[in-house]
């Protein structure tokens, strides 16, 4: 009897899962179909580690670069690099955009370091570069994917993708959502008062991606500034024993101090690792559809993203905005993936 009651007690939260899942229209052994947009930067070696250890949730596609923190060699390095500490040479490495759609181009290595990451050394990995650009790859690739079936990861400018969409706006048939890494509402921005930095760098490629129709989420500064690290966190870590926990540890000790020391915070943001998470487990963040814009006029208000939270205007909700996230869920769940890695 004790025996049929447990196995009773499992098959009801066996039942009681299955009813949840599908009331949130996620699929238990789900896999995202994934194409990851990049300009390495400190924050998005984690962010492609994190996803590249994820190969059971997330099948990364590609990794497609673009000029942003530094210029476009290093970024592209630095993404083939973190490939390579991730023991993923299979995934390829398409180069982008070597600079914005239409502004001066601008870099941060203010705070990320010349290299674009801080905290290691880097070298000129073995694995090459994929043959093609990468705004030839994302034309193709969307073009012939089963309909709204590929989800982006942007993590940096968005101009890769606003000019596949320029030159082939079809390409929307093939996207299911995009999930960008930007903006700023709540928080302020980190190059002005009011942007930040990934909309600054090319407001107008996030304008021909936001008027393209497709499904947007933004996780903002207002949410990446509310995940932060602590002494603890890093210790977690560093503590993994495995390179790529070094090497994580070794970036985000340095990288997270310009922030710490700027805002006063008690631990750094890792900016461009939350889209990772929550493509993983969106259960650890909370937001709102939204109506959005982008002021790309020149003035101290270029790059900054418009939010109405409140819905004073009655305009379309054209983005989901996250605000909020679980930062000790989400450290928890960045340890056990970089666990899975050399």
């Amino acid at each position: 009897m004790v025996g049929y009651a447990q196995g009773f007690k499992r098959w009801l939260r066996s039942l009681l899962l299955l009813s949840l899942l599908t009331a949130t229209g996620t699929q238990a052994g789900g896999e995202v179909d994934l194409i990851i947009d990049t300009d390495p930067g400190a924050d998005d070696v984690v962010a492609l580690l994190f996803a590249l250890a994820s190969a059971e949730q997330l099948h990364v596609r590609a990794l497609t670069t673009v000029a942003g923190n530094v210029r476009l060699d290093k970024t592209t390095r630095n993404a083939r690099l973190a490939r390579e500490w991730a023991g993923r040479d299979e995934v390829p490495v398409y180069a982008g955009a070597p600079g914005p759609l239409l502004r001066t181009p601008i870099y941060a290595e203010n705070i990320h370091g010349k290299e674009g990451i801080s905290g290691v050394t880097v070298h000129e990995p073995e694995a090459p570069l994929a043959q093609g650009s990468a705004i030839n790859y994302l034309i193709d690739t969307l073009r012939a994917a089963k309909p709204h079936s590929i989800t982006l990861a942007l993590l940096g400018p968005q101009t890769n993708l606003a000019l596949a969409l320029i030159q082939a706006p079809d390409i929307t048939q093939g996207i299911k959502e995009v999930v960008v890494m930007g903006g700023a509402h709540f928080n302020g921005g980190n190059i002005t008062p009011v942007a930040e930095f990934n909309l600054f760098a090319d407001p107008q490629a996030a304008e021909v991606v936001l008027g393209s129709g497709v499904k947007l989420t933004y996780l903002p500064l207002d949410v990446t500034h509310k995940v932060l690290t602590s002494d603890a966190r890093l210790e977690k870590i560093a503590s993994l024993g495995n390179n790529a926990g070094k090497v994580v540890g070794d970036i985000l000790n340095d990288y997270v101090k310009a922030d710490m020391e700027h805002y006063g915070l008690p631990g750094g943001p890792v900016h461009d690792a939350t889209v990772i998470a929550y493509l993983l487990k969106p259960e650890l963040f909370s937001g709102r559809k939204v109506n959005m814009l982008i002021d790309s006029r020149e003035g101290p208000t270029f790059g900054q993203t418009i939010v109405d939270w409140h819905d004073g205007l009655k305009r379309e909700k054209n983005v989901f905005w996250v605000e909020n996230g679980d930062a000790q869920g989400f450290f928890d769940l960045l340890t056990e993936r970089l666990a899975r890695l050399k």
